[in-house]
């Protein structure tokens, strides 16, 4: 009922805003044979606001928050704070310090914004777009084969033993051993999605037996979605007890905030490897650091942390059954053709009026 009324208030809206050429501002960096693109397809009937001057520098490719130095003079900033007060269509949200207010007031024309992020929940109470009638479009999908290799590397990495692998060679030892092998071991993914299914998918051709946390998925859709088997919250401590590995891909919300406690931990397999590529919040990190301390967690791979970057003063960083590395585990060089790709098809849904076929809508009232 709430989603009809808002697409009722949207499509009155919509009536005057179609006579009009609408402002798309791209706010984040973004190669110009992409905007150019976007260009293309909008043609007149788009004002695609690209300024070069007022982004930060790529710090690598896929960079969508620049150099952390960057600062913008006073004319600058004036150009700035006047794109994005007037832009019916927004590339991505820029990083929170840049923007005049925190509580969407900056963008008083705004009707959907594209991020290039797919856990963008926190950040949307932040801004209080809930109580507007922004859409909002996110990456969604776009990270989940990147994000599955991570966790197969990091799978690979724990169950082969490559640690003591390189350890013989720094050694120059020469010395045979039993391994072992990913077949018949189970691993257990929190949040049965886009990036849980690839995961499953890659998992099930090493011979892995998949099981999956969802708060809505049926067994029987899970079955056929390629999982073993589906178990629901309150039966998360006895799948802890025999998962060999545990891949945390859930959105963060207040249902998930530390989601794994220490009671969790304590009910895991012992040696079991924990990968999160969630969110750090997701994890109480004191209760995982006493958990990897006395070995009852075997190994953690972590792509994010409770606070980013990481302080250099955290236990994680000398903890030798840690892995870490600096939120980068989805970002590959083809996500920005990928984004566009969702960014054009969805500009369309809005110029022709159909905002209910657009793709990877944000839910305000999920949270993801």
């Amino acid at each position: 009922m709430k989603s009809s009324l808002f697409w009722l208030r949207w499509n009155k809206q919509w009536n005057k805003f179609n006579k009009m050429t609408a402002k798309a501002f791209i706010s984040t960096p973004l190669e110009t044979v992409y905007v150019e693109k976007i260009r293309s397809v909008g043609g007149k009937r788009v004002e695609v606001v690209y300024e070069p001057d007022l982004l930060p520098d790529r710090r690598y490719a896929a960079d969508h928050k620049g150099a952390e130095n960057f600062k913008r003079n006073d004319e600058q900033l004036s150009r700035w704070f006047k794109h994005l007060a007037s832009a019916d269509f927004l590339w991505d949200i820029p990083p929170l310090e840049s923007l005049p207010s925190k509580d969407g007031s900056w963008a008083p024309k705004l009707k959907w914004v594209q991020t290039t992020s797919s856990g963008v929940g926190q950040l949307m109470e932040t801004l209080k777009f809930k109580s507007s009638n922004i859409v909002v479009t996110t990456a969604k999908g776009v990270h989940a084969a990147p994000l599955s290799e991570y966790v197969m590397m990091m799978t690979l990495n724990h169950i082969k033993r490559f640690d003591h692998l390189q350890n013989e060679q720094n050694k120059r030892q020469w010395k045979r051993y039993c391994g072992e092998s990913l077949r018949g071991k189970c691993v257990t993914i929190i949040g049965a999605g886009e990036v849980g299914d690839r995961i499953a998918k890659q998992c099930k051709n090493f011979g892995m037996y998949v099981s999956a946390m969802s708060r809505t998925l049926t067994k029987e859709e899970g079955i056929r979605r390629g999982y073993d088997s589906v178990f629901y919250r309150e039966n998360m401590k006895d799948v802890m007890a025999y998962s060999d590995v545990v891949v945390l891909c859930v959105p963060h919300t207040a249902a998930t905030e530390h989601m794994i406690d220490k009671p969790i931990f304590e009910s895991m397999k012992r040696g079991c490897l924990l990968v999160n590529i969630a969110r750090g919040q997701v994890i109480d990190e004191e209760a995982m650091i006493e958990a990897l301390l006395s070995k009852k967690l075997g190994a953690a791979a972590l792509d994010v942390t409770s606070i980013e970057p990481l302080p250099s003063n955290s236990p994680l960083w000398d903890l030798p059954n840690v892995f870490i590395s600096p939120h980068s585990a989805s970002t590959v060089g083809e996500e920005n053709g990928m984004i566009v790709d969702i960014f054009i098809h969805n500009m369309e849904c809005m110029l022709n009026g159909t905002p209910n076929k657009m793709k990877n809508k944000f839910d305000f009232s999920e949270g993801y």
